[in-house]
């Protein structure tokens, strides 16, 4: 069913986004698979985005050094290291106009690879290869269905079976959301190697839509400070499994603790419904966050 389609039934653009998930991942991975520029094993490499495409370059920086693939750092675009060298420079940008990955990719002369959504924009003129990934477009502001693509294609390029996550992600689509996930004042994400990436991703998605009271750190961290918030009504979410003894010292609490079986990314779909859950709950417009645009192009003309 087309998108349009559904807008008929009401619901919000961003929410149509997120339920399309799984089957541009399915297109996805058929359409990009070899996609070339991306990183070959041994190189030494960094990896850049803003905003949730920050997270994303997080979450595979840290699956391809721990798949053994080389040298692997995320760097939010803006406060890239122009001292370091690297083999490959990776940019994540959903419009391929933001300034700070134009303005990088302008300057750098390493080997550059540009993912986005809509091809031979701004950046793609500077990018030594453009992988479009024009089916996971967005009208929405705020990024669901783009950015986990994008992971989703790099993860794959590291060699890994995506079939599973994929059909997990159906499931996201179904599971029912806990009354506890709408209604918390506050909620607090965790996650462990590649997974920090999308704690952070979740955090900010909640803020971008909701206007929610969110944090989010490494999960073993989470007892050096952190716990101290916690109480009932609140929410501890735990992307891929939960470090031993952090569930009862969270139910010790009286915090509800989120966790699931479903691969990590496909969990990240769930927290995409809770999202819109929780900002039609509060009254709010999804598809029209507060402050936010849909690119960020800066006026540097001074």
């Amino acid at each position: 069913m087309s998108d349009a389609a559904i807008s008929a039934s009401g619901q919000s653009q961003t929410a149509i986004e997120v339920a399309s998930q799984p089957d541009v991942w399915e297109w996805a991975l058929a359409e990009h698979d070899g996609a070339t520029g991306l990183p070959a094993a041994g190189e030494r490499v960094a990896v850049v985005g803003c905003g949730t495409s920050w997270f994303m370059a997080q979450s595979y920086a840290a699956q391809r050094e721990s798949a053994g693939h080389g040298v692997t750092d995320a760097f939010t675009a803006s406060e890239f290291p122009a001292e370091r060298s690297y083999d490959r420079l990776v940019a994540i940008s959903r419009s391929g106009t933001t300034t700070e990955i134009v303005h990088l990719l302008q300057r750098t002369d390493t080997p550059s690879v540009l993912l986005t959504a809509v091809g031979e924009g701004p950046a793609a003129a500077h990018a030594d290869h453009e992988i479009v990934l024009d089916r996971a477009d967005e009208t929405s502001v705020v990024q669901t269905r783009f950015a986990t693509t994008a992971l989703v294609v790099l993860r794959a390029s590291l060699g890994e079976d995506l079939t599973a996550a994929v059909a997990d992600a159906r499931t996201a689509l179904t599971q029912p959301i806990e009354d506890a996930w709408v209604s918390a004042d506050q909620l607090s994400f965790l996650g462990t190697g590649w997974t920090i990436g999308l704690a952070h991703e979740a955090a900010l998605k909640l803020r971008e839509s909701s206007q929610s009271w969110t944090e989010s750190y490494p999960a073993m961290e989470y007892r050096h400070g952190p716990i101290s918030i916690a109480q009932p009504g609140r929410v501890v979410w735990v992307f891929g499994t939960a470090p031993d003894g952090l569930a009862g010292d969270v139910q010790e609490t009286g915090a509800t603790l989120a966790v699931s079986e479903l691969d990590p990314l496909a969990h990240l779909v769930l927290l995409h419904r809770v999202a819109v859950a929780r900002s039609e709950a509060r009254g709010l417009n999804p598809d029209t966050p507060r402050h936010l645009s849909r690119a960020v192009i800066l006026d540097t003309s001074d």
